[in-house]
């Protein structure tokens, strides 16, 4: 199942079949043609009500509209998409895709060309969110270690004791309060960095 989308202030013409039919192929004849199920929207409340129902999104838009519309639909679920490239979506010689945009299809490919693009592009589509779930994850434990760290260097200041003494300080502590380590570290780190402030404003005085 697919859904296309239009800009809403100015449609792109592919859109308007009234005023192109017979002269240009259009996405929902073709993917219709193929067993697929079409919605065609430039409206987003219909998307909104739309998106629960279909497996991917192909937008047929210009190249400058992609990144708003991808957002858009994106912010209402994650879901493969595609950009329908022709003439009046992309009037020059070359289709670039955008980073967003797992494939591309065209009036001029063969169904089993639009069939093999689907498929890659959902392959993709799930490789790409697995590696942003993974480099979210890093990212988060990063983080966590950051904080950690910076405990870990207060309470060798604060209690004079070493950084592994430190960390079991930490671990116990979490422990004890059924806590998460890093949330022991960011508390001990914040009320640390309040008291400086506090002393140095003290000082001014």
């Amino acid at each position: 199942m697919l859904t296309r989308s239009a800009a809403s202030s100015e449609p792109s013409p592919v859109v308007r079949t009234e005023s192109i039919q017979g002269k240009h192929s259009l996405p929902d004849d073709i993917l219709q043609n193929m067993g697929f199920r079409t919605f065609v929207t430039s409206d987003m409340k219909e998307i909104s009500f739309i998106i629960p129902k279909v497996d991917a999104v192909l937008l047929s838009v210009g190249p400058d509209q992609v990144g708003g519309w991808r957002s858009r639909v994106l912010a209402q679920r994650s879901l493969p998409m595609f950009w329908w490239c022709d003439t009046h979506t992309f009037p020059s010689n070359a289709c670039k895709l955008d980073a967003g945009i797992d494939g591309l299809i065209g009036p001029h490919m063969s169904s089993l060309e639009i069939h093999c693009a689907l498929i890659l592009g959902v392959n993709h589509y799930f490789q790409r969110t697995e590696w942003q779930q993974e480099r979210e994850q890093l990212l988060s434990k990063l983080e966590e270690r950051k904080w950690v760290d910076q405990a870990k260097r207060i309470l060798c200041e604060i209690k004079g004791i070493s950084e592994a003494e430190a960390y079991d300080f930490l671990r116990k502590q979490a422990m004890n309060e059924r806590k998460r380590m890093v949330d022991v570290a960011t508390s001990i780190v914040k009320v640390y960095q309040i008291l400086q402030d506090q002393n140095k404003g003290g000082r001014k005085r």
